[in-house]
């Protein structure tokens, strides 16, 4: 037998409940006597026995009312009840494996059905963001933990009095390079803990995207000639939009930012813009190596990197932080690729 919550101090069987039903039931037959001593004078020599008998009858019958009312629920509701609030202190105390399975087995639905169905899926989503947040904080750790690894390594070489100035150089410039990968993690990671807590109110003003894009994209001219890749651009002289123009500078340095470092030297980069009446759409294309259904599924996970091969060129926030922002200014974006065909990121923003 399970223990009983010791926080259940209520009585299940109420004696009161008992009476005033008993009480009722001798007056709705003390009303049905009155209405037939109208019509009949039988009632006039009814002897005391039966009137107290007919009280213990009603008495018998209250009781068969009250135990039968109490079965009922007790298997309708107060069992059900009890296996959810067994459950939810399961889950209020850290167990997210709770699943309730359903009372009926006829696959019908009544509300308290319905109810564990919605706390089911409660669960599961509860399970999801403890899972994710525990790969946040791994991921955190890890990501500034390498960067860290490399400064202090570094710092304890050039304490040797026997490098060359060439090696010294090499070395600085290896400390501030991963001093900028530390910063840059950090400040990811703080725009994005305020854009998932909303903690950042987008300023609305209306400019000129293609001019936007075309800064964007010049600042990474000397990226795309060194590594041989040549960068095209489809646009429209003027697309007016009203937007935060900050924060979406974020989303096309990102995009950018990914489609080169994934494209091989004599690849091609496209950035595409066109409009409509009510619309902006902004694409970023290449012909990179592409991603797989898996890849594609958590592309904008935080921290996901589908490439290993290029995890040292980022931290896989990137693509989050886009991801939110397109989202709090009210657009969409989406992908579409396949292993070695590249892939093409496409943002939607309204023009108003």
């Amino acid at each position: 037998m399970k223990n009983k919550d010791q926080r259940i101090n209520a009585k299940r069987t109420a004696w009161a409940e008992y009476l005033i039903i008993w009480i009722v039931m001798l007056c709705l037959t003390g009303g049905q006597a009155l209405i037939l001593s109208e019509y009949s004078e039988i009632l006039n020599d009814i002897p005391l026995s039966f009137l107290f008998a007919n009280i213990g009858y009603w008495g018998l019958i209250t009781l068969v009312f009250c135990f039968i009312t109490r079965y009922m629920r007790r298997r309708t509701w107060e069992k059900p009840m009890e296996t959810l609030s067994t459950a939810t202190k399961q889950v209020a105390e850290g167990d997210f494996s709770v699943f309730v399975r359903p009372i009926r087995k006829d696959g019908k639905k009544d509300y308290v059905e319905v109810m564990f169905d919605d706390f089911n899926k409660m669960v599961e989503e509860l399970s999801t963001i403890e899972t994710m947040k525990t790969d946040f904080i791994s991921n955190v750790s890890h990501e500034i933990k390498t960067p860290l690894s490399v400064i202090q390594n570094y710092a304890f070489a050039l304490q040797k009095a026997d490098i060359s100035p060439e090696q010294r150089q090499e070395y600085t410039d290896t400390i501030i390079t991963a001093t900028h990968r530390l910063n840059t993690l950090v400040a990811n990671i703080l725009k994005l803990s305020k854009l998932e807590n909303q903690k950042i109110v987008p300023t609305f003003e209306e400019y000129n995207l293609c001019s936007q894009l075309a800064e964007c994209a010049l600042s990474f001219e000397e990226l795309w000639e060194s590594r041989g890749i040549t960068f095209t651009a489809e646009m429209d002289d003027t697309a007016v939009i009203r937007a935060d123009k900050s924060m979406l500078e974020i989303v096309w340095n990102n995009l950018l930012s990914n489609a080169l470092k994934f494209t091989e030297p004599g690849g091609t980069v496209t950035l595409t813009q066109t409009s409509d009446e009510d619309t902006v759409t902004v694409s970023v294309t290449d012909t990179g190596c592409g991603m797989t259904e898996a890849t594609l599924h958590r592309i904008f996970d935080k921290f996901y990197q589908g490439d290993t091969s290029r995890a040292g060129e980022g931290n896989g926030l990137g693509l989050a932080l886009a991801l939110r922002v397109v989202e709090l200014l009210g657009g969409q974006i989406s992908v579409r690729s396949e292993v070695g065909e590249g892939a093409a990121f496409t943002v939607k923003l309204k023009t108003e």
